[in-house]
């Protein structure tokens, strides 16, 4: 079948390549026969229909949306149809940063700090989660799978964090409020911020462990987490400054918001730092600075959704199925059972004035592992590249697997705490 593939294209854009062709001899303006569709418009036509694919399972199977996205990214991307090439995902990779930047920069807002100090109870519980997450799948990565102690804590540092664009997409599109809503929020900002400091600590690790020369392994983690602290600082001060002139709430305000995340964005792939560190703390400085609230209540809420597809296609395609086996994919499961249970856990022994069964809610809710961990993934693997690829399958793998199984998780967990809005399921649409 795959012989035939080329000759049957070939007969469709014969006769279209011929009349062109002679029109190339009249007309000297025109260019040469396309071979191939233009990458952009090619992806445009696969966001479409990602699109089409989520909102299909949303309303037939009352599917997360974000699954049916991720499905058309792994489709058409290269470890299947092939539609979407390496090249392309390449060329994409600036529009995946910024879309998966202004999400992190939305959960960084929502990061309530005061509630926490407020709430003993969920200060254990978060403290716990972070803790028992990292020990338990360090432990199993490196006795049962066998990767080395720095590789070992890297894939510890990628999945102990839930999916805070998952978590936040998932909760808006339910349109859920209430306690367990807020606990799946707040365990998972905090548990994002405590795999980012780990990220930054497992640079130095692995330097440590692979290069020749240890100031690699001092410099790389401070000039992460520095730069992430200057770029976030600088964005947040002028989205602030800029945005207190502006009427509030206002087309003005998101654009200023925007405007300055992008900037960020733009700035931290400068600089080769994390975006996904940067924008998130971006957010959690304009929730901090902002004491006239003039940004509070400007939100991205149909934003979220726009960005969202072109994320999860992209992350989608950017997964390694062309490279699984049956052994990896037994170790990715092994992995994501001993952080389920990692995470129920800690939380159901946290105690605290939330019956038993609502926290164990909150466990299931905070289970999503997604883009931030495939990021963070490739981010450690680019550093050297012959090792960390082969050495960071295990979290890849483990990625994948969670892309299509926990947003539905963190959506019955909702839906079974009573939280969600009657409407949403019925109503059509984005968001």
């Amino acid at each position: 079948m795959g012989n035939n593939s080329p000759s049957m294209l070939d007969s469709l854009v014969g006769l279209p390549r011929w009349l062109w062709e002679a029109l190339l001899d009249r007309l000297f303006f025109l260019p040469p026969f396309p071979e191939r569709i233009d990458s952009l418009a090619l992806f445009s036509l696969l966001l479409v229909v990602g699109l089409l694919i989520g909102e299909w399972l949303h309303a037939h199977a009352r599917w997360p949306r974000v699954i049916g996205y991720v499905l058309a990214g792994i489709l058409f991307g290269p470890s299947s149809l092939g539609w979407i090439s390496i090249e392309a995902l390449a060329q994409a990779r600036p529009i995946a940063d910024a879309a998966l930047g202004l999400l992190m920069m939305e959960v960084g807002r929502r990061l309530d700090l005061s509630w926490l100090r407020h709430n003993p109870e969920l200060l254990r519980s978060t403290f716990a989660d972070i803790a028992l997450s990292f020990a338990l799948i360090f432990a199993f990565a490196l006795w049962l799978v066998g990767l080395t102690p720095a590789w070992a804590a890297a894939t510890a540092a990628v999945t102990m964090a839930s999916a805070p664009a998952v978590v936040l997409l998932t909760i808006e599109e339910a349109r859920a409020q209430g306690q367990v809503t807020e606990r799946i929020i707040l365990h998972t900002a905090i548990s994002s911020a405590a795999s980012f400091v780990a990220f930054a600590l497992v640079l130095g690790v692995v330097h440590a462990e692979l290069s020749e020369d240890w100031l690699n392994a001092v410099v790389h983690p401070l000039w992460v987490v520095a730069g992430a602290l200057l770029v976030g600082g600088i964005g947040s001060w002028l989205a602030l400054n800029i945005a207190h002139i502006l009427p509030k709430r206002s087309l003005a305000q998101v654009f200023v918001l925007v405007a300055c995340a992008l900037l960020a964005v733009g700035i931290a792939r400068m600089l080769a730092v994390p975006v996904f560190l940067t924008l998130f703390l971006m957010g959690v400085l304009l929730a901090s600075r902002d004491r006239q609230q003039t940004l509070r209540y400007t939100a991205l809420p149909e934003g979220h959704w726009l960005l969202a597809i072109v994320l999860f296609v992209i992350v989608g395609a950017s997964l390694p199925w062309q490279e699984f086996t049956w052994l990896a994919g037994l170790q990715a499961l092994g992995l994501l059972l001993v952080r389920a249970v990692a995470k129920a856990g800690a939380v159901a022994w946290s105690g605290g004035s939330l019956p038993l069964p609502k926290r164990l809610l909150v466990g299931v809710g905070i289970q999503p592992l997604s883009a931030t961990a495939v990021f963070m993934a490739y981010e450690l693997a680019s550093l050297y590249p012959e090792v960390g690829r082969s050495a960071l399958t295990l979290p890849l793998f483990a990625a994948a697997m969670m892309e299509l199984v926990g947003p539905a998780l963190c959506r019955l967990a909702l839906r079974r705490s009573g939280e969600c809005e009657s409407g949403a399921q019925a109503r059509g649409g984005i968001a």
